[in-house]
């Protein structure tokens, strides 16, 4: 394998630079449970399905 001559630095962006932010939020336990049923079965992280149905519900929004 040849070198790389020009080596491209690694570059780090400072936590909560990436457009996301760290929150808390209290969810009752029935809804955490059915989360994390659907997070098994679509194999995806509970914190991605659950900025997946926060975006969904917020665009699909309606106040009346």
């Amino acid at each position: 394998m040849e070198p790389n001559k020009e080596k491209e630095p690694l570059t780090i962006k400072r936590r909560g630079e990436d457009g996301h932010r760290i929150i808390t939020v209290r969810i009752r336990e029935d809804i955490l449970r059915q989360i994390d049923e659907i997070s098994a079965e679509t194999r995806r992280s509970r914190n991605e399905l659950i900025n997946l149905i926060l975006e969904y519900g917020v665009k699909n929004l309606r106040i009346e």
